[in-house]
């Protein structure tokens, strides 16, 4: 019976990582997931050359390779407080910093779609590598957080560390064009923002 849960599990993870997810964590699965212990996190992060186990590097390193470049074979699900890790039915995770969380920002002009946790390896926005505009505000304070021009990454997101726990609001130009949204970092807040429309 034990064994039988552990395959569900496998599976059930597996296909939660397997694109954008696109639903809110539940109360119950808002927390980290059984998934993960060091020696499982090291062993895949290894078999991948990403860099150590710091959850930093890592989601940059993940975020910022070429679209064929990312393997597919790996899973990794961005959440608010970890980064999750599937492959070759080995599952780990590396905890996020307790100050910061990792949000993946996808402008778009005419297509889009529903997403909540990113994937690293598998989500995919409309404007890959370009040139855009970006201020991120502290909702409350009106304090600027983010303000440049930056290129967005070959799978059309761009990722910024923000401090937990604020309501943000995103503003993003390209040329005439200009989106606005507002996100949360809190515990169950979405860590892919992907209805950023410039019109």
């Amino acid at each position: 019976m034990l064994r039988f849960l552990s395959v569900v599990s496998a599976v059930v993870i597996a296909l939660s990582l397997s694109a954008c997810a696109i639903s809110a964590p539940t109360p119950n699965s808002a927390g980290a997931p059984d998934v993960a212990d060091a020696p499982d996190a090291a062993a895949v992060i290894e078999q991948f050359g990403l860099p150590g186990d710091d959850v930093v590097e890592v989601i940059d390193r993940l975020d910022e390779l070429p679209l064929d470049g990312r393997p597919s074979e790996l899973l990794a699900s961005v959440r608010s407080d970890q980064l999750v890790l599937a492959s070759g039915g080995r599952d780990a995770s590396l905890p996020m910093p307790a100050d910061l969380t990792y949000v993946s920002l996808a402008p778009y002009v005419t297509e889009t779609h529903e997403c909540f946790f990113h994937s690293l390896t598998t989500c995919l926005g409309e404007m890959g590598d370009e040139r855009i505009d970006v201020t991120i505000s502290d909702a409350a304070t009106g304090e600027v957080v983010v303000n440049e021009t930056a290129t967005t990454y070959a799978n059309g997101f761009i990722g910024y560390w923000l401090p937990r726990d604020r309501e943000h609001v995103v503003t993003v130009r390209q040329g005439g064009l200009a989106g606005e949204t507002r996100f949360s970092t809190a515990a169950v807040g979405p860590t892919c923002i992907t209805d950023l429309r410039l019109t």
